[in-house]
């Protein structure tokens, strides 16, 4: 789950033709979506998301590879749309916040793999235990905002999967689904 962090790593790998140089950006949390979703019994899929999310991102359009991104997701702003879920995930028996209440993605490698995708390679750290994780990265749109000419925005969404037992987190497996899947849809402002 903490994986969906690491989807928001990928962004970092796409630097287009847009940017004229390494710019930094600010993840603008109002406009990110973080969700995952796992197996719960074979009977349906649970959908979840957290909610507080920040980071930043270097975009290097001459040296894609240079470009890196630097997240950190509130672990305790989980949402599955079921409140006594939510606190039994955020208990010892899955996340176990309150010993490890952030998880973070830190990118290691961007690979570009197209005009507008990459695949962004990042050390996910969640529930104390740090492991190398992939994010499949598509550039939405670059440019000017809109709404506020005067502000430089990148979008991205980012696909992953991980395994919950590789971070620790092993309650209930197989029963309830040790793949997990990310998804990711991000801005990001120029500052």
């Amino acid at each position: 789950m903490k994986s969906i962090v690491f989807a928001l790593a990928a962004t970092a790998a796409l630097a287009l033709s847009s940017f004229a140089h390494a710019d930094e950006y600010e993840i603008d949390a109002s406009h990110t979506h973080v969700g995952f979703t796992v197996s719960h019994l074979g009977f349906s899929e649970t959908y979840g998301v957290f909610k507080n999310v920040s980071g930043t991102l270097t975009l290097d359009e001459k040296k894609p590879e240079a470009s890196k991104i630097d997240v950190t997701i509130d672990v305790a702003s989980l949402d599955t749309a079921s409140e006594k879920r939510d606190e039994h995930l955020k208990a010892k028996d899955f996340f176990d916040v309150a010993n490890y209440p952030t998880m973070t993605f830190k990118s290691t490698k961007v690979e570009v793999t197209g005009k507008d995708t990459a695949t962004v390679t990042g050390d996910l750290t969640l529930h104390g235990v740090t492991r190398p994780v992939g994010l499949f990265v598509k550039l939405n749109k670059a440019g000017p905002s809109p709404m506020d000419k005067s502000k430089q925005v990148a979008g991205f969404s980012a696909l992953g999967k991980l395994k919950r037992s590789d971070f620790g987190i092993t309650t209930y497996v197989p029963a309830i689904g040790d793949e997990v899947t990310i998804a990711i849809s991000t801005e990001a402002i120029k500052k």
